[in-house]
């Protein structure tokens, strides 16, 4: 007997994530590398920026957003 395969063709969505997790944000600076801490709006990493340009004179920075994202069927015909 041979092998046999069923392929079934779906259309999928990708949206942002719906759980209680919402982005997270956090910057460096790309002078000396120092990291601010880990938050859920970009208050805090932001005033750590100007916190951190005051205190070093450092003004070039790194800004990372990672949101979360949750694949699923999509509902009915395209």
């Amino acid at each position: 007997m041979g092998v046999v395969s069923v392929w079934r063709i779906a259309d999928w969505d990708l949206d942002v994530g719906t759980s209680d997790s919402g982005s997270i944000y956090k910057h460096q600076c790309m002078s000396c590398g120092q990291k601010s801490s880990v938050a859920t709006t970009a208050d805090g990493p932001d005033e750590w920026c100007l916190r951190h340009a005051e205190r070093t004179g450092h003004t070039e920075f790194r800004g990372t957003v990672t949101t979360f994202f949750r694949s699923s069927l999509a509902q009915g015909p395209r």
